[in-house]
């Protein structure tokens, strides 16, 4: 394994750095995972040329990618979001998808872009792993508009995973595969239906025994459903990423009382103190900057792509949430659903593995959905604020 020490220690002082960088006073509040990114861009190889990616930043950047979305699972509470929410999220998202396929057919005709169905598909996306600790630092989490928006997050996010699966196996030349996902939803269904009844009192008794002690087994508990969830799609020819997120919709189910308060925060704690961090800064690292400035049709794609996440995920929240939500409101609720980026970056990565999606396009696509990150939430939060 090719690692360099210095390079972790730089990656860990950006991540120690970024928090401190995006709270410095400024007319636009840059979101903590932005100036990861940006931090990553500037001490990257294109910039200062300080450190680059090697073995080991990879593999902690994948373990970092899988607790985003770990946590992200932990987020959703269908308690809070069943009903209305979850109905006009899943209603919009459908929506969003139709907007999306026709933009991708769109620049694919126009040759501006290749891999119609899969940017299509990242159109799609929305970043709830990196909107969650926005909105609950901003307290929207219990607003109404909050509840709208982790229920079309939630959309935005499972439910890309689970077309790229399908897409991934129609590529493939075996679409039998995409059978393998109804064997793992029946595995994630039986785990979770084992999780919410199984009590054993020996195993409860350490749980509480030990979630302040050197044991940690509700953590460790935790870490090994990850693993397994992880693998299990892994090995089912899935994403990788669909098994987290899975992983944290059984954790999150099993502990969304108020009494797994300090078991949550200490997952938080190794998510968003250390794995996290990497992923984002190991994306600024590789992000390629000579491809985005190589020519001035490139450049254009930013704003081009910027306004299609609007066009694609905003569109449901004006047209559907009328009933539901003042016009102010809906505006905010359309910006944090297009606010996208990590799915964002894996659809456009396995576009271009495959050839079907060159490194400019997926550069501006990534540089846009960064974009989207740094200014909309700003925005609706600013809009939620307003008398």
């Amino acid at each position: 394994m090719d690692v360099d020490r210095e390079t972790l220690l730089l990656v860990l002082a950006v991540a120690a750095v970024a928090p401190l960088a995006a709270d410095l006073p400024a007319r636009v509040r840059v979101p903590t995972v932005v100036a990861e990114i940006l931090l990553g861009i500037v001490v990257g190889p294109d910039v200062l040329g300080l450190a680059e990616t090697d073995d080991l930043i990879n593999v902690l950047s994948q373990f970092g990618l899988a607790f985003l979305f770990f946590l992200a699972g932990m987020e959703i509470d269908f308690d809070r979001i069943r009903g209305a929410p979850a109905t006009l999220a899943a209603r919009g998202w459908g929506l969003s998808l139709a907007i999306g396929l026709a933009a991708g057919g769109a620049l694919y005709a126009a040759d501006l872009a290749g891999a119609p169905v899969l940017v299509g598909l990242a159109l799609t996306t929305t970043a709830l792993g990196a909107l969650v600790p926005i909105m609950k630092d901003a307290g929207l989490s219990d607003a109404p508009v909050g509840r709208f928006a982790l229920a079309a997050g939630a959309a935005g996010e499972l439910a890309p995973i689970v077309m790229l699966s399908l897409v991934l196996a129609v590529i493939s030349g075996d679409p039998w595969r995409s059978l393998l996902l109804v064997v793992f939803a029946l595995v994630a269904v039986a785990v979770a239906a084992v999780a919410l009844r199984a009590r054993p009192p020996r195993v409860t008794r350490l749980i509480q025994a030990t979630m302040h002690s050197s044991g940690q087994l509700a953590v460790r508990l935790s870490m090994l459903l990850l693993a397994v969830f992880f693998v299990l799609a892994g090995e089912l020819k899935l994403d990788v990423v669909l098994g987290a997120f899975t992983a944290g919709l059984i954790v999150g189910l099993v502990t969304h009382d108020e009494s797994a308060h300090d078991f949550r925060a200490k997952l938080e704690a190794i998510g968003y103190g250390f794995l996290i961090p990497i992923f984002f800064v190991e994306t600024g690292l590789t992000f390629d900057l000579d491809a985005l400035f190589g020519s001035v049709g490139t450049v254009a794609l930013v704003p081009l792509f910027m306004v299609l996440f609007l066009v694609a995920r905003g569109t449901p929240a004006w047209l559907l949430y009328r009933g539901q939500l003042d016009s102010s409101q809906r505006t905010a609720l359309a910006l944090l659903s297009a606010s996208a980026l990590p799915l964002v970056v894996a659809i456009t990565e396995v576009a271009h593995d495959l050839g079907r999606l060159g490194t400019k396009e997926e550069t501006a696509m990534v540089g846009a959905a960064m974009l989207t990150l740094l200014f909309l939430p700003a925005v609706a939060i600013g809009l939620t604020r307003r008398p």
